[in-house]
């Protein structure tokens, strides 16, 4: 049997799909700052894990959270601490940005 997430998971295709649509989605960067250098998605808010305690309480409720980081695990911890402090519309995006560089915006650099 297998346990329900607290919270969605979303391929890259999917979330691409929804800010060409014109959702309202907040897009969070878990990475760290040597991270981002490499590449980054435009618009994402960098909050790094290392340094959660400093912003976790004070991100939005009235917005879809989409996190992400390099290749999913961080921002699922994340998606994970978010729902226990109440938050209920948040999006783990499943592959990271290492996903979306090979299935959104192959141009991306990958690392």
């Amino acid at each position: 049997m297998t346990q329900r997430l607290p919270f969605k998971q979303a391929t890259p295709r999917e979330i691409k799909q929804r800010l060409d649509a014109g959702d309202d989605l907040l897009l969070i960067d878990v990475r760290e700052p040597e991270e981002v250098r490499i590449v980054a998605l435009s618009g994402a808010q960098l909050c790094p894990l290392s340094q959660a305690a400093l912003w976790i309480d004070r991100l939005p409720h009235d917005r879809e959270l989409v996190l992400f980081c390099h290749h999913g695990g961080r921002s699922a911890q994340v998606a994970w601490a978010l729902a226990q402090r109440g938050y209920t519309n948040v999006t783990n995006l499943e592959g990271g940005i290492d996903r979306w560089a090979v299935e959104v915006d192959p141009s991306l650099p990958r690392y």
